[in-house]
């Protein structure tokens, strides 16, 4: 027979019974037998009344468990909270971990941030503008495999003083930002726009009874400016972050230096392409007329040899190549068209000029480019067009050379022993606001600012990442 024993002993002098329950006045429950317990848990027990104001570590917020079966109790989730790194990141990445706060400084430089490759629901990132810099030096986050509410942009924070929290949904949506000062949608990042000028390679003249070459293909964005051949400024390009896009600048047409009768070379197309644009393409100018050989079209069209019609140029790029001249004498040629003019004709005077280039101020002053090449004559060279076209010759002369960058026509030359002159190269001017401006190039480009805004020139082939 068990014996009695008397509970005053334990519930002390504060404890009680009532409605057979016992409430303990000491954190603790005296001689508990420790074959009821297992790991966690007691193995068939109860804890009534239990005193909220008895639990110190780990509390519960209010009253008591009476008679709760612990068999029917679930583990309740528990957060630390974030845990706020001390020493604060400088560099130029951080490989974050979830569950901590991070400190970036970016007075010196921009920032990347990779998060983890794996995450489970609810772990969470925090990041904190240090120095109120982030607007100058930007903080781009690598979502390293993971999708960014729902997308798979890297997003980039570039406000001063911001502050970001995200939080890990699933493999759907991703990390999503909970606070980011305004909870802006951060998976997808709108593209921004970009203006530009791409200017093909120029053609080269025509050499004995040489046409002037034509200027290459002249295409605008840039404020209200005009493009070629008269047409309008175009839509600006809209580019988006952590793409490449491809610039290729085209050549002008080599000169014609063999003792021959021939038409010139045509210059070379310049254009910008990627992913998520329109390419743009601008042809290179065509190569002016000779002897028995016709005007070529082209971005701009060639000048004709005498007695002969003028290449045509491409609508909203460039304009026609004059005609020749119906004189046998001088034999007249005519004057490659430019960007902005058609070709002169050839007359009983002399050799047509070159048709006039087109001014643009993309680069932060007006400069004129794209003027075709002068047609030759036996008794004049005409004038090369304005923006860099090169002259006719007259009887034994060169023609005269384009000037590089320029996409101009070359002169044409009128004697088979002499050369003609070359087309010039082309060029691409891209210009941006600085603040979207990524810093990510290749081939050189020339880098310059107006205002608030960047511009990269572009004289060889390259590459700009948005």
């Amino acid at each position: 027979m068990t014996k009695a024993r008397d509970i005053s002993s334990l519930i002390g002098s504060s404890g009680q019974i009532e409605n057979d329950k016992i409430t303990l006045d000491a954190n603790e429950i005296p001689n508990l037998d420790t074959a009821k317990i297992t790991t966690g848990t007691l193995a068939d027990g109860r804890i009534p009344s239990l005193a909220a104001s008895k639990i110190t570590s780990g509390t519960l917020d209010a009253a008591r468990i009476d008679n709760a079966s612990l068999a029917n109790v679930t583990a309740l989730p528990f957060s630390a909270g974030t845990d706020w790194q001390s020493t604060i990141v400088t560099g130029t990445t951080l490989t974050a971990e979830a569950g901590k706060g991070y400190w970036i400084n970016t007075t010196s430089n921009a920032c990347t941030i990779t998060l983890p490759s794996s995450a489970s629901v609810g772990d969470f990132i925090e990041f904190v503008d240090y120095a109120r810099t982030w607007g100058t030096n930007n903080v781009t986050i690598n979502r390293n495999g993971l999708n960014i509410q729902g997308g798979t942009e890297n997003p980039i924070y570039d406000v001063n003083g911001q502050s970001v929290r995200l939080v890990y949904s699933g493999a759907t949506q991703g990390w999503i930002p909970t606070s980011d000062d305004d909870v802006t949608d951060e998976g997808t990042i709108p593209p921004y726009s970009v203006d530009f000028l791409v200017i093909a390679g120029g053609a080269s003249g025509g050499i004995g009874l040489g046409a002037g070459g034509g200027a290459g293909g002249y295409r605008n964005s840039y404020s209200t400016e005009t493009s070629g051949g008269g047409g309008s400024s175009e839509t600006s390009l809209g580019l988006s972050t952590n793409t490449v896009y491809t610039i290729t600048v085209g050549a002008g047409g080599a000169a014609i230096t063999e003792d021959t009768y021939s038409s010139g070379n045509d210059g070379s197309n310049s254009i910008i392409s990627g992913t998520g644009i329109t390419t743009i393409t601008s042809i290179g100018g065509g190569g002016g007329g000779s002897g028995s050989f016709s005007a070529r079209s082209g971005g701009s069209g060639g000048g004709a040899k005498y007695n002969t019609t003028g290449g045509s140029g491409t609508a909203n790029q460039g304009f026609d190549g004059g005609d020749g001249g119906a004189n046998a004498n001088p034999y007249p040629n005519g004057g490659g068209g430019g960007a902005g003019a058609v070709g002169g004709n050839g007359t009983a005077s002399g050799g047509g000029a070159g048709g006039n280039g087109v001014s643009s101020s993309i680069n932060g002053s007006a400069t004129t480019r794209t003027g075709g090449g002068g047609g030759s004559s036996y008794s004049s060279g005409g004038a090369g067009g304005s923006g860099g076209g090169g002259a006719g010759s007259s009887q034994f002369d060169n023609g005269g050379n384009a000037t590089v960058n320029t996409g101009s026509g070359g002169g044409g030359c009128n004697a088979p022993a002499a050369y003609s002159g070359s087309g010039g190269s082309g060029l691409v001017i891209l210009r941006m606001a600085t603040a979207n401006y990524s810093g990510t190039t290749t081939g050189s480009p020339t880098v310059s600012t107006v205002s608030t805004d960047t511009i990269l020139t572009y004289t060889g082939s390259g590459t700009y990442t948005g």
